[in-house]
């Protein structure tokens, strides 16, 4: 068979050419979609607050002024750095706590130790709200109430976190940790110095997870502080919501801002988040 008998045949698409385009047109509609939210959000943080009520896009009267009055009308500033510092102590905290349970339930055998797990992991299945009062009057009783340590310390143990990295200690060879103690190490040092650095893909994975729930809580901040200084960001968002009227540009513009972090955080850590999530074994394998 000749050359030019054989080009019409290459040129016709096979159904794995035509399955690949459709595949493409699907995931560009639903990003079309998803993106479209943020899109409106974008435009209404540019928007004086009358087109926003009359539902009229006048690209002349677009502006940033909204921004500059959404830091002059609330401390955005306060509640910006009470966020960071709640989300970073509070990541920092559940890594630390996790990954030592993990260990220990993953790498150390002791009696009970199956049992003791599926108890933990049965406390996934109490609503946070049948914890809050409990965890109210106790910070309450600590004099903690409006600080701190009540708006980070009840979340800095995460079940979740604890099954992700057991799941992935248990993929790590025993080999390493029988290697680790011949040559002297502890429990504590092969927790450190050995499955940890391993684990990377997974606590970035968890990093993003738990910094995006920290950031976004909104109902234990509210309950727990009274005070304007104490705000975190979804709770100063709040502050744009009257019983009567809502200062619509800026609300969105404070979205927009509160929005940068996670977006941030997420674009550095997206291929150890891949990474991590097919690691962990929830990635359908």
């Amino acid at each position: 068979m000749t050359t030019a008998e054989l080009a019409p045949r290459r040129a016709r698409p096979g159904p794995r050419r035509s399955a690949h385009w459709l595949l493409h047109l699907v995931l560009i509609l639903g990003s079309t979609l998803m993106l479209m939210p943020f899109g409106v959000m974008l435009l209404a943080s540019l928007m004086p607050k009358a087109d926003i009520l009359q539902r009229t896009v006048r690209l002349e009267n677009l502006t940033l002024q909204n921004y500059v009055q959404m830091f002059s009308a609330v401390p955005f500033g306060r509640f910006y750095l009470n966020s960071l510092i709640v989300a970073v102590a509070t990541v920092t905290l559940q890594i630390l706590t996790a990954s030592l349970a993990a260990f220990a339930f993953a790498r150390l055998r002791f009696r009970g130790r199956e049992a003791i797990f599926v108890l933990y992991l049965a406390t996934l299945m109490i609503p946070s709200q049948v914890t809050m009062i409990p965890n109210f009057i106790l910070m309450r009783y600590l004099r903690w109430y409006n600080t701190y340590q009540a708006l980070i310390l009840p979340s800095a143990f995460s079940v979740f976190s604890t099954f992700l990295l057991r799941q992935y200690f248990m993929s790590v060879p025993l080999d390493l940790d029988e290697a680790a103690r011949m040559d002297g190490a502890g429990s504590l040092r092969i927790w450190g110095q050995v499955i940890l650095p391993l684990a990377g893909p997974v606590i970035a994975t968890l990093t993003i997870f738990n910094f995006q729930a920290s950031w976004n809580e909104f109902l234990w901040p509210l309950v727990i502080t009274n005070s304007v200084d104490m705000r975190t960001i979804p709770v100063g968002l709040s502050s744009f919501q009257g019983q009567y009227s809502t200062e619509w540009h800026l609300l969105m513009a404070g979205s927009v801002v509160a929005l940068l972090p996670v977006l941030i955080i997420y674009i550095f850590g997206q291929n150890w988040f891949v990474q991590g999530i097919t690691l962990s074994g929830m990635g359908g394998r």
